[in-house]
């Protein structure tokens, strides 16, 4: 039975270990922020932060997270208050939304990296796929993320 620490609270679940994260997220503890995508670590829509580090939840073993901190969108802060939220919000960003957990959750890990990503790096480190295509927008929300944190 891995324990986990998720969003900073210790828990117990009873799951095989080699279910992928993304699974006990959303079925075990019903934190459904986090979306199913791809399936094969491409798309990025089940991003979530493994000890601070972005990964791909649906590749991921749950015991391969057993010990180490994760962090889900609703994780991110308590009230939409985390930076790359605000400026999700103030530009836009979304247009269907389902990938926007992901790319939120990307560009959070790139920015306490690097304060003032640049293009270069925004492309490097965010490497979700959107369908709706609102590549230039979230661009734009991270540099507006990194110019007020």
């Amino acid at each position: 039975m891995p324990t986990l620490n998720v969003n900073g609270k210790q828990v117990n679940v009873d799951v095989e270990p080699e279910m992928p994260l993304l699974w006990v997220l959303r079925d075990e503890l019903g934190l459904t922020g986090t979306k199913y995508g791809c399936g094969i670590a491409l798309c990025g829509a089940c991003t979530v932060h493994l000890d601070g580090q972005p990964v791909r939840s649906c590749v991921i073993p749950v015991s391969a997270a057993a010990g180490k901190k994760v962090t889900t969108i609703e994780g991110l802060s308590k009230d939409g208050s985390h930076p790359v939220q605000r400026a999700w919000v103030q530009l836009q960003v979304p247009q269907c939304g389902y990938c926007q957990s992901g790319m939120i959750m990307a560009a959070a890990a790139l920015l306490k990296e690097k304060k003032k990503p640049t293009d270069a790096d925004i492309a490097a480190a965010v490497t979700n796929i959107c369908r709706c295509g609102t590549y230039p927008r979230v661009r734009d929300a991270i540099h507006l993320a990194a110019r007020s944190a």
